[in-house]
C-alpha cells in the first residue's frame, strides 16, 4: 500500500485529503508543522509527500531542502502561494510538482499517480517509448518503429544539447523540471534569461518526436516554470 505523508496545518484540508486518499486505498500519515514533517518522514518512510508551504514553524521550502538532504521521496507542493517565484523556489529546492490551492481533487490525484509512476532508483527503465519512437538511454539513441527504405529501424538524429534536455526529462516521467534545472544541465544557467534559448530547443525536439509538434502530447510546457515529460 502506498503511504502518503500529508503536511498541512489546516484541519479541513487534512481531513478532506485523508478521507479522499484512504477511499482510494492509500495509507495516510499526517504532520502539522515542518519539524514534525521531517521527523515523521524519517520514522514512517512515506512513498510520497503532499506538502503545504505555509507551515507555522518552518517555511515549506526549507522542509523540502531538509527532505532532499537524505531522501528522493516524491514531493508535491500544495500551496495558496501562486506567485511564480514561490513555485520556482519550491521546484528548485527539490519538489516534483506544484499544485495551487484551491485545487481540483481529480487533478491532484492524476498528478499524484504521475509522480508515483516514476521508476525508483536501481530499477530505472533503460528505454522509453514516446509515440512511435523508442529512446534507448544507455546507447543515447532514438529510433522509430517505422523502418527505413532498407527495412531497418529509422534513426532520429539529435544534437548533443537536444539529447541532454530530452534525457533529463524522460528519466523523470511526470515530474515538472524547471527551466533553471534544464539550463543548468546544458551549462547556460548563469547567462541571464535564456528561456527563449530553451524554447528553441524544445520546439526542435517536438518537431522530431511529436506527431503534432504544435499540439504536443509528451513534451509538455508548464508556462513560466518549465517542462514535463508525459509518457
Amino acid at each position: 500500500m502506498t503511504r502518503i505523508l500529508v503536511v498541512d496545518d489546516e484541519p479541513q484540508i487534512v481531513r478532506a485529503l485523508t478521507i479522499t486518499l484512504k477511499a482510494r486505498s492509500y495509507e495516510v500519515v499526517i504532520a502539522v508543522s515542518g519539524r514534525q514533517a521531517l521527523a515523521v518522514a524519517a520514522q514512517s518512510s512515506p512513498d510520497l509527500v503532499l506538502l503545504d508551504l505555509g507551515l507555522p514553524d518552518l517555511d515549506g521550502v526549507d522542509v523540502i531542502r531538509g527532505l532532499r538532504s537524505w531522501t528522493k521521496v516524491p514531493i508535491i507542493v500544495l500551496s495558496g502561494r501562486n506567485q511564480g517565484t514561490s513555485k520556482v523556489d519550491a521546484l528548485d529546492a527539490g519538489a516534483d510538482d506544484y499544485v495551487t490551492k484551491p485545487f481540483n481533487i481529480d487533478e491532484l490525484l492524476a498528478r499524484l499517480r504521475a509522480v508515483t509512476r516514476r521508476a525508483p532508483s536501481g530499477t530505472e527503465a533503460l528505454s522509453v517509448v514516446v509515440g512511435e519512437f523508442t529512446i534507448e538511454l544507455p546507447d543515447r539513441r532514438v529510433t522509430s518503429c517505422k523502418p527505413d527504405d532498407e527495412g531497418e529501424p529509422a534513426g532520429v538524429r539529435l544534437t548533443p544539447t537536444e539529447w541532454q534536455l530530452l534525457e533529463l526529462l524522460v528519466r523523470q516521467p511526470g515530474r515538472l523540471v524547471t527551466q533553471r534545472e534544464l539550463l543548468k544541465e546544458i551549462g547556460r544557467a548563469d547567462v541571464g534569461d535564456q528561456s527563449h534559448y530553451l524554447r528553441q530547443f524544445m520546439n526542435q525536439l517536438r518537431r522530431k518526436l511529436e506527431p503534432e509538434p504544435s499540439r504536443p502530447r509528451h513534451l509538455m510546457t508548464e508556462p513560466g516554470m518549465g517542462y514535463r515529460f508525459q509518457p
